[in-house]
């Protein structure tokens, strides 16, 4: 049996727990939001604290990288993943925010549904940066956020093609959904993104 002992740099892991735990945060406001769908403004406002602390937490990151001489990860690796990251709290930001733009004044239930697979997915991905430092148990959380992505991908097409196929739907309305779909649909791409990253820097340290 062999293993890697890693260069120990409690900030990095340090951070990397922060950005986990910022980004389900997010994920869980956005879908309370969309299920409880009232003072949205102030849901909104939440979001975008919580987007904003997520820039904060990358920019020390990089901070980090460029001062580090010895790096627990590939720099790039964790490059890469700390991106993947922002890009999936820019993401729910983006929705949540489209959700007041657009003036919706209900959410469907396949959004309500959306909503819950991104927090579930967030959650899992939080708990597998928490064991980043021992690079134990990773595996099945990752496997999970693989796993809704599937689900949410069946659930997205379903959605758009009922959207398309409906003769009442007004056009504003389908374009609005369409829009809303997609960017849950990319957020949740991201979220695998962001597995598949930490499953790259998972194989290359054992």
């Amino acid at each position: 049996m062999s293993f890697r002992l890693l260069p120990k740099d409690p900030k990095f892991f340090e951070l990397f727990v922060a950005d986990g735990d910022n980004l389900a945060s997010a994920a869980a406001a956005l879908h309370e939001m969309v299920d409880q769908y009232d003072r949205l403004e102030s849901r909104v406002s939440g979001i975008q604290a919580l987007e904003k602390r997520g820039d904060e937490i990358d920019e020390e990151v990089t901070r980090r990288l460029e001062d580090a001489f010895v790096t627990p990860f590939d720099r790039e690796d964790i490059h890469e993943l700390v991106s993947r990251l922002d890009d999936v709290v820019d993401g729910i930001q983006s929705i949540a925010e489209a959700f007041v733009i657009y003036g919706v004044s209900e959410p469907t239930a396949e959004a309500k549904r959306l909503a819950a697979i991104l927090d579930s997915q967030a959650v899992e991905l939080r708990e597998a940066l928490h064991k980043l430092d021992g690079l134990k148990d990773l595996e099945r959380h990752l496997a999970l956020v693989h796993t809704l992505e599937k689900e949410a991908d069946g659930l997205s097409r379903a959605a758009l093609g009922r959207l398309f196929h409906d003769p009442d739907m007004p056009p504003i309305e389908v374009i609005k959904w369409r829009d809303l779909y997609n960017g849950f649909e990319d957020t949740i791409d991201a979220a695998e993104d962001a597995a598949e990253a930490m499953e790259r820097m998972y194989h290359k340290a054992n």
